[in-house]
């Protein structure tokens, strides 16, 4: 199947692009794209048990604790014991952090900004019905189900 029209191939090349333009622009703040998501996914009242950031941001927990451990290590980040569960630890944001994630959230809106300056609602609805139906295909295990099932 040739590249340009190989579903998966458009889907990985167009998000390392994106991947890069964030961490471009993340290193400006001594930052990267993950720590900017973490900063974007915690929450920003309560925090967020260390234990749901993983699954929230669809990362493997070895991953997350090297990023939590950095972030915290810069100070973007604090771990405090959870009240509800004493087994547990809530990630709050600190007044860097805060300050960190105003950045973020800015470039996520300038992003998706320039981007509908671009790409009229009517192609952005279809986008987004076509990655929804990819995700839901993947999720139900229709995409290799059948093959397996067949064998």
């Amino acid at each position: 199947m040739d590249k340009d029209k190989s579903i998966d191939h458009q889907l990985r090349a167009t998000w390392q692009a994106v991947a890069k333009m964030y961490n471009e622009q993340a290193a400006n703040y001594g930052s990267t794209m993950a720590m900017a998501f973490v900063l974007l996914t915690i929450d920003k009242v309560n925090g967020t048990p260390s234990t749901a950031l993983g699954p929230l941001m669809g990362m493997e927990p070895t991953s997350l604790s090297r990023i939590l451990k950095s972030m915290e290590d810069k100070g973007a980040i604090s771990r405090e014991k959870n009240p509800d569960d004493g087994r547990s630890v809530l990630i709050k944001l600190t007044d860097y952090g805060f300050e960190m994630r105003k950045f973020s959230k800015n470039h996520v809106y300038q992003f998706n900004n320039v981007v509908r300056e671009y790409i009229t609602e009517k192609e952005l609805d279809s986008f987004f019905k076509v990655i929804s139906t990819i995700n839901k295909l993947i999720a139900d295990k229709e995409i290799y189900e059948a093959v397996n099932q067949d064998k």
